[in-house]
């Protein structure tokens, strides 16, 4: 038997591999829910246009621009990380995230230095892009690697549980600014202090991940399998990746529309105030988290496909309704309701993903077949989503419309699952 200090002491081993890993997705989350936040500061300031629409399509589109780069990055760095080891890629992704929250925050504006304004945000976002593009995967997987066999859910879920602190802390910080400073002196100059947070905070981050352990399972494996190898084994798994790829969809879409593209909704489309925007997102932030951990344990106990199934049977039949409600009840609690409906799908759906995906790779790839497929659907659907549902709005004259978006990553969700999970019990069949 286990005496009390030696669970205690298991327990704080655990938690230390946890933080370890994940503390770079605080930053990268804290990083993108800012962008959102202040998009309409940031197109008035670097994407200047006479159509304030206009402007804040911009500046919502470089916001996408920097998930373009995500593929070429799980591709390089996710190869790295499966060749020379977690902890190396991980520390390497993280140096390269800091670059973008840097960018942000000292870059001067269009009226100091013209168009090479614009072009240091994009290529700011554009290598912060290239490093997220495995930092996720190789988190994901680490947390799968060290996880006892019947908590791998639990464990994996705190990938995305630490990107909910991210965002709960920046709204946080922007409910603590808009008091401090009011709205005048953050569309001056207040708004680069979060930023500014994010670059103080990096420091910290960096010798947090010093002191990581290298996952046990990659340290056993005698033989890494060169680039070219596992770059073969990938186009052998192309199904795999393809399929990967819409199981992600379902979060992708969700995630930007909860977190990025939220702020801009409740201030720019729905004109409630500013501060009423970091509330919403607070609260979106704290449900996903709890949430997050309810679907990781849930498929621990009832199994990944069960829980992804009616997760994205939930979003498939009623993202039109809960917007539609929201569109004739207009309230900020109405939207609260909606934006935690939303939460929950999401939270329950990407606990039991993210486990899924990485459980469905093959070892020798599995960073790079990870990121691969999440980084594709992220630059596929996930980061433009903030900029297509409110293109959706426009055109449709409709608060509603972004609804076809949520609805249509559902049913990619439903058919990944089931093709994955068809594979998966065939593949079993075969072997009996």
């Amino acid at each position: 038997m286990q005496t009390k200090s030696n669970k205690s002491a298991k327990t704080k081993g655990n938690f230390k591999k946890i933080a370890t890993a994940a503390s770079g997705n605080f930053l990268e989350m804290y990083d993108l829910s800012l962008y959102g936040f202040y998009a309409a500061l940031i197109a008035h300031i670097f994407f200047p246009s006479e159509n304030e629409y206009v402007s804040i399509l911009k500046s919502l589109m470089a916001f996408g621009s920097g998930f373009l780069m995500r593929p070429l990055g799980a591709v390089v760095l996710g190869t790295y990380m499966d060749k020379y080891g977690r902890k190396k890629g991980l520390i390497l992704t993280l140096s390269l995230m800091a670059i973008g929250t840097i960018t942000i925050t000292f870059c001067p504006g269009y009226e100091s230095i013209g168009l090479f304004a614009p072009f240091i945000i994009v290529l700011g976002r554009l290598i912060q892009g290239f490093s997220a593009g495995a930092e996720l995967g190789g988190v994901s997987v680490y947390l799968f690697e060290v996880a006892p066999a019947e908590k791998k859910g639990l464990y994996v879920a705190w990938q995305s549980g630490i990107q909910q602190i991210g965002t709960v802390f920046s709204g946080a910080v922007g409910v603590v600014l808009f008091y401090l400073l009011g709205d005048e002196m953050i569309a001056l100059w207040g708004w680069r202090i979060p930023f500014a947070i994010g670059c103080f905070i990096i420091p910290a981050l960096f010798l947090i991940r010093k002191h990581m352990i290298e996952s046990p399972e990659f340290g056993s494996t005698s033989k890494h399998h060169s680039t070219k190898e596992i770059l073969m084994s990938i186009a052998t798994n192309f199904k795999l990746v393809i399929a990967g790829i819409f199981l992600v969809t379902m979060t992708t879409v969700n995630f930007y529309f909860l977190t990025t593209y939220t702020p801009t909704f409740v201030s720019s489309v729905l004109h409630f105030s500013k501060i009423e925007s970091f509330y919403a997102v607070c609260i979106v932030g704290l449900s996903n988290f709890a949430w997050l951990f309810v679907g990781g344990a849930l498929s621990d106990r009832f199994g990944r496909k069960a829980v992804l199934i009616c997760a994205t049977l939930l979003c498939i039949l009623t993202s039109y309704f809960a917007m539609y409600f929201l569109e004739h009840h207009l309230t900020f609690l109405n939207l609260i309701l909606v934006l935690l409906w939303f939460s929950l799908i999401y939270g329950i759906y990407n606990g039991a993903m993210i486990v899924a995906l990485t459980e469905v790779m093959p070892k020798s790839v599995r960073v790079v077949g990870f990121s691969l497929s999440y980084s594709l659907a992220v630059a596929i659907f996930g980061g433009f989503t903030p900029s297509f549902s409110l293109y959706l709005t426009k055109t449709f004259d409709s608060i509603a419309a972004p609804s076809i978006w949520l609805s249509l990553a559902g049913l990619l969700g439903l058919l990944a699952t089931l093709f994955l999970y068809w594979r998966k019990d065939a593949n079993t069949m075969q072997h009996l």
